[in-house]
């Protein structure tokens, strides 16, 4: 199935989205990337959900990928009411699915809180709880750096991104078809972990009256994801071993079947026939 590319406007300027598919009897299904990627990493995904029968639309966040950027460094808040423009842009009528991916997960969390009269169900790809002590190290970590000269600052990417991407779906051409998105931002790469380490510690989830799923892949998020089922008023988490970073691309066709099985689950019993591919088990 065809993704299609446009632009919206939205309070920063131009968005970028990939479409698929056509407005159906279902809600879209809304897609936010992790920091520093683009709607890239959803782009299999999508044409797998479109071929299904589900309209989906990957939206690059202010900043990254093809969207325009914020005068100055955004929070979590600023993000998702760009996403709520773009969202109102798309001509959407009724009530949409939301799914996000890391800082993705919190943009999507706050919508949600904000506009349930919006948002149906969210799917969050880890969900980034830290505690007071790991913000510090993160914060330290993906501090702004300026690019060296001898371009060791792209071969320290190439490598961290080979260490959590490379093998259970995705070869080393897949990778290097990938990595260019995170380079799009330049220098506002920091600027979504600022956001994502600036918002408020519990992701906004007891707010979430939807149901919530989240997925908990081997991750470099997996320890903070497994504190989101103490705060979920209407949620599950779901582990996935065996996935990881990529899993959208490497399987795209199981990552549709589970994203299906819980948006497609009754109003009742939303989390009741949700199907784990063996590729996430072993």
């Amino acid at each position: 199935m065809e993704v299609r590319r446009a632009y919206v406007d939205g309070p920063f300027g131009q968005m970028h989205v990939r479409v698929a598919g056509e407005p159906g009897e279902h809600p879209p299904l809304i897609c936010f990337h992790m920091s520093p990627m683009s709607g890239r990493i959803y782009e299999r995904f999508l044409a797998v959900l479109a071929a299904q029968g589900r309209m989906a639309v990957a939206i690059d966040t202010p900043g990254f990928g093809m969207s325009d950027p914020p005068s100055s460094p955004p929070g979590i808040a600023d993000y998702s009411r760009a996403m709520q423009a773009a969202i109102a842009a798309l001509g959407f009528v009724g009530l949409v699915d939301l799914m996000g991916y890391h800082t993705g997960s919190m943009i999507a969390a706050d919508l949600a809180a904000d506009r349930p009269d919006l948002v149906r169900r969210l799917v969050c790809v880890s969900a980034p709880i830290f505690t007071s002590e790991e913000l510090v190290e993160m914060r330290r970590l993906y501090a702004p750096h300026m690019p060296d000269a001898d371009g060791s600052h792209l071969l320290k990417r190439w490598q961290g991104f080979v260490h959590w991407n490379l093998g259970r779906g995705l070869s080393i051409e897949d990778l290097n078809d990938m990595f260019p998105e995170g380079l799009l931002a330049g220098n506002r790469e920091w600027w979504g972990h600022n956001a994502a380490f600036s918002f408020v510690p519990d992701m906004r989830i007891p707010e979430v009256t939807q149901p919530m799923l989240i997925l908990s892949t081997d991750d470099d998020l997996q320890e903070q994801s497994r504190r989101a089922p103490a705060l979920m008023r209407h949620g599950r988490l779901v582990e996935l071993p065996h996935w990881g970073h990529g899993f959208l691309d490497g399987f795209a066709d199981d990552a549709a079947d589970l994203v299906l099985s819980f948006l497609g689950a009754a109003d009742d019993a939303p989390f009741g026939a949700i199907r784990v591919p063996s590729s996430a088990r072993q």
